[in-house]
């Protein structure tokens, strides 16, 4: 059985990794929010965008989610920067 999720990228973050999403088979160990973030910042280069310390929300199944949201099968998960206004 996989555990693909579906995973969109907002603003300055999709244009630092060059896409606007994906959808990914979850590796082994990656179960929550901030572990699929740490996996995908492992990707190097533009990744690096949505790093530890760096100042990204993220979104579970529409919903702001903390870092320990856990993840399942079919899930979509959206990070994005905080947004300003004016």
């Amino acid at each position: 059985m996989t555990s693909k999720v579906k995973i969109l990228y907002f603003a300055s973050l999709r244009e630092a990794v060059g896409c606007a999403g994906e959808e990914l088979d979850l590796p082994a160990g990656v179960g929550t929010v901030g572990a699929l973030r740490s996996h995908l910042a492992a990707r190097g280069e533009g990744w690096q965008a949505l790093a530890a310390g760096r100042n990204v929300r993220a979104a579970l199944n529409q919903k702001m989610a903390g870092a320990d949201a856990s993840l399942d099968a079919g899930d979509e998960v959206a990070f994005f920067p905080p947004v300003t206004g004016g």
